[in-house]
């Protein structure tokens, strides 16, 4: 059973979401048949290349929303307290934004090398703990490197315009599906779960669309069995 999960690198509901995600499927008897594919959504596909200033977040959320700064830091401080009850230590003093288009690009490399969970995982770490500019192409390099992807290869995508497609039809999609914030969950392509939702409830949604799935309809008249012109494991109809 595939899950996509709709994410971005600067989003720290989408670290939150992880986690529990994480914890769902350790609770799910059948979490080795689960096919995991991280998918790309920008929360400002306008950000500037280069990386902010750290320990602006409070700044940007203030102007964001319109509140005012003591407001924003309270924000901000409900965030922290959430991630480190998920085991995660957020350090907002060190973050900086930036443009993820290229994190994204590394993600889809690291999904057709099968280590995209793990590349997952640490640029979310180097965001919200380590404070590690992602969008800094020496910076990615490293993190990259650090899953075991190869350094040339990685600094050869950087310099191109390498699975940016892939990252704009991953942004289409949510579109279609009318996804408008992350992290998002879509489970069988069937099942839509929005938010950084506590994990039994995503435990319960895997076993749901577990449940719920349904084997191919086969027409009448052409069930298995049949003497129809086929072949099958050991001999075919002549």
């Amino acid at each position: 059973m595939k899950v996509e999960i709709w994410s971005d690198v600067v989003c720290p509901w989408c670290y939150i979401g992880k986690r529990r995600f994480e914890s769902a499927l350790a609770a799910f008897p059948h979490r080795d048949e689960i096919e995991l594919v991280w998918r790309s959504f920008e929360l400002d596909p306008g950000a500037p290349p280069s990386p902010d200033t750290p320990g602006r977040d409070a700044h940007r959320l203030a102007a964001k929303y319109g509140v005012s700064l003591r407001e924003a830091q309270a924000m901000q401080d409900r965030v922290v307290t959430m991630a480190a009850g998920e085991g995660l230590d957020f350090r907002f003093d060190r973050s900086r934004a930036g443009n993820t288009f290229d994190a994204h690009r590394l993600l889809h490399l690291a999904l057709a090398h099968g280590v995209q969970d793990e590349l997952k995982e640490r640029l979310d770490h180097a965001t919200f703990t380590e404070g590690l500019p992602v969008s800094d192409h020496e910076a990615l390099t490293s993190v990259a490197v650090a899953v075991g992807l190869d350094e040339a290869e990685v600094r050869a995508v950087l310099a191109s315009d390498r699975f940016a497609d892939d990252v704009r039809a991953d942004e289409a999609q949510a579109r279609a599906y009318g996804i408008t914030g992350v992290p998002f969950f879509v489970i069988n392509g069937r099942y839509g779960v929005s938010g950084a939702q506590p994990a039994e409830l995503l435990r319960r949604a895997l076993a749901q669309a577990w449940q719920e799935r349904s084997p191919i309809t086969v027409l009448p008249g052409s069930s298995a069995g049949t003497d129809a012109d086929a072949c099958t494991d050991d001999s075919c109809v002549i």
